[in-house]
């Protein structure tokens, strides 16, 4: 299964959060709003700001602000702040250290399925997370 990782997930929240307001926001008030604990808001816009998709702001209203415009920042950026490079298997990554590189038959596959997914994030801007999109409900599994 493919799943992005908890900092992944609070990465985009996080993100998508400030971009629907382009006020500078404190690690707290977005915790409060989020619902996400105030270390690890910390923790996720330190790493933000490391790869330069938010820009920390000095003084007594402090805080961050994002570093570009919503339409200009990927989701693949988002992953990659908080998981490094995006990379479906270990040999799909151009470092690798698998053993059985040398005699695999599937690693360029893995590798074009790679940059496959990595493409279609790469689309995905964050002005897009702004607007909600409806939620399928399965009503099967529902009892009148």
């Amino acid at each position: 299964m493919l799943r992005l990782s908890k900092l992944a997930d609070y990465g985009s929240q996080i993100m998508t959060h400030m971009a629907r307001d382009k006020h500078v926001h404190s690690a707290s008030e977005i915790a409060e709003d989020l619902g996400i604990t105030v270390a690890t808001v910390s923790k996720i816009l330190k790493m933000l700001a490391r790869q330069n998709l938010v820009v920390s702001v000095l003084g007594a209203k402090g805080g961050y602000t994002l570093a570009r415009s919503p339409s200009e920042i990927s989701i693949a950026e988002i992953i990659n702040a908080m998981d490094g490079p995006i990379s479906i298997t270990e040999c799909s990554s151009d470092a690798t250290s698998c053993s059985r590189e040398a005699v695999c038959s599937t690693r360029g596959n893995w590798q074009g399925i790679n940059k496959i997914i990595l493409g279609a994030l790469e689309k995905v801007k964050l002005a897009e997370m702004i607007a909600p999109k409806p939620q399928v409900i399965h009503m099967h599994g529902m009892r009148p």
